[in-house]
């Protein structure tokens, strides 16, 4: 009798693999979610539940890995991923450096990576690594320029920078020194830190005894707050701009009364009820914003965002690779890439997407609004 129930069991489990059934797709997420790029990796982490589980007739699975936000853990994390879980994507991480540090492994392996990071160093140039990279944050370039032209238009002449001493920091310096020429703004001091600094009082000083008209401080996260403050209590009273990277609730929270009057480019979400409903993108972060507060009782930083959009940007190219062979193998992850680069008009939270070979960040002046603090909130800059 048991043997015959044996072979009744092993007949049925046959018929069902011989089903067209449903395959599965492995996704590989590499979050920053303790260490000092946390603020920016908790978010992102969050974000993974509220991913697609199904893409057309795939199941979807998604393995999370904490880097620690360390660029050698990262390394690990992704070969990981790569080697014993066999991923055909990888999500993350959050740090411009971490992310640098991963693209020979992805692009040895061509698996296609889906970047949620602020520096354009990760895709620009383009090159044979970076083709397998596409950002799902705005490049520097585009939030550089609404920053230069209020700054043009606001009367600022001189500007002090400081920014983070890393591929972030110096991308951004890169590309804000050539739009401030332009314009003819001069750049009268030049700072760095790390992420994991405590103090800035030196560069302070420095950047104090430089009388800019503002400063400029390019870094993500909590790190772009401590500029700022010190500067405040060593009684700058100048124009404060910031990056993208510092569009978070935290960056409120943490700078508090100090904050207030800060500018910064970045997605609309932080001023998701000022934004005209005809925007496009509108209805998409609200659909995120409601399922993140649904699920953890408060509302998410715009890097959670970049990861929805990364699961958007597959949603959509999955069904197109999948023609050219199944999850799992070179054929599909080689297809996957050559769809991701494809993508034309597709509507994320934070702007429009279209990729062409050259970019592979996709975002327009769309993809960004300027944004001041007033009182204790952000407030969209009109």
């Amino acid at each position: 009798m048991p043997s015959k129930v044996l072979r009744a069991t092993l007949a049925l489990l046959a018929a069902c693999l011989a089903l067209p059934g449903y395959a599965q797709m492995k996704i590989g997420v590499v979050t920053s979610s303790t260490g000092p790029t946390a603020l920016v990796g908790i978010p992102q982490k969050n974000t993974v539940p509220l991913l697609p589980t199904r893409i057309g007739d795939l199941t979807v699975e998604y393995i999370v890995l904490d880097d620690a936000s360390d660029t050698s853990q990262s390394v690990t994390a992704v070969r990981k991923l790569i080697n014993e879980d066999h991923v055909d994507a990888i999500i993350g991480p959050p740090g411009s450096p971490n992310t640098l540090a991963i693209l020979p492994f992805v692009a040895e392996a061509g698996v296609p990576l889906l970047a949620p990071v602020g520096s354009a160093a990760a895709v620009v140039p383009m090159d044979a690594q970076k083709r397998w990279v596409f950002k799902t944050t705005q490049n520097d370039d585009i939030i550089a320029k609404a920053l230069v032209q209020h700054m043009a238009g606001s009367g600022i002449r001189t500007v002090g920078f400081i920014g983070l001493n890393d591929p972030y920091g110096e991308n951004w310096y890169k590309v804000f020194s050539d739009l401030a020429a332009r314009h003819h703004i001069a750049i009268v001091a030049n700072e760095r830190y790390v992420r994991t600094d405590s103090s800035v009082t030196g560069q302070a000083l420095k950047l104090l005894a430089a009388k800019p008209d503002a400063v400029l401080v390019a870094a993500p996260g909590g790190a772009s707050v401590l500029p700022e403050t010190t500067l405040v209590d060593l009684g700058y009273h100048g124009k404060f701009y910031q990056t993208h990277g510092a569009a978070l609730p935290d960056f409120l929270k943490l700078g508090g009364k100090k904050v207030e009057g800060t500018i910064l480019a970045a997605g609309l979400m932080l001023v998701l009820p000022e934004i005209p409903d005809d925007n496009p993108s509108k209805k998409v972060a609200t659909a995120y914003i409601d399922a993140y507060r649904q699920r953890y009782g408060t509302t998410p930083a715009t890097f959670g965002a970049n990861v929805y959009d990364a699961g958007l940007l597959l949603q959509h190219a999955v069904p197109v690779a999948e023609q050219a062979g199944k999850p799992g193998t070179p054929a599909f992850r080689s297809a996957l890439r050559d769809a991701l680069e494809q993508t034309r008009d597709l509507v994320g939270t934070q702007g429009v997407y279209t990729m062409t070979q050259q970019d592979h960040s996709g975002f327009d002046e769309r993809g960004r609004v300027l944004i001041t603090v007033k009182n204790g909130n952000w407030t969209l800059l009109k």
